[in-house]
């Protein structure tokens, strides 16, 4: 029980299941963080959009095709460049996404709520420390599985 493979997952287990609770059943984080993304900044490309929330080139693909079917985003061949695809909100997007802001930060609030701040701060150094490791050990295999947040 003290393993931290096993504690790792376990606790992606509470905080999946916290996020369809309080945040949505129908948007997956990783849904979540491409259009917070595009909510920071406008028109963006379907590649950079990715690396920003380090998700890898199909689980992208993915993703902007399940926002496009719902309406959330426009994704478009660049008129320079037919090899890239610009991402943008819609308005429909842009309502969602000002929605699920403030159930991302109640859900954070559940998942973390049992830790003092200074908790918090040391959880978030640690588990940045093990993500950049292992990020620059091998960042072709520790990107999101395909099957995983679409």
């Amino acid at each position: 029980m003290q393993h931290p493979g096993h504690l790792l997952r376990r606790a992606l287990q509470v905080m999946n299941q916290l996020w369809e609770e309080e945040v949505s059943p129908s948007i997956t984080s990783p849904q979540f963080a491409a259009l917070n993304a595009l909510y920071a900044g406008s028109r963006i490309d379907q590649r950079t959009l990715g690396e920003r929330i380090s998700l890898d080139r199909s689980t992208m693909a993915e993703v902007v095709s399940r926002l496009s079917a719902r309406g959330l985003i426009r994704a478009e061949r660049d008129a320079r460049d037919g090899r890239r695809k610009t991402i943008t909100l819609t308005g429909k997007g842009l309502a969602c996404v000002q929605q699920l802001i403030p159930r991302t930060h109640a859900m954070t609030d559940r998942l973390v709520g049992a830790l003092d701040p200074d908790e918090r701060a040391e959880l978030l150094r640690l588990l940045t420390g093990v993500v950049s490791a292992n990020e620059r050990h091998d960042a072709g295999s520790i990107r999101s599985p395909a099957v995983h947040g679409r």
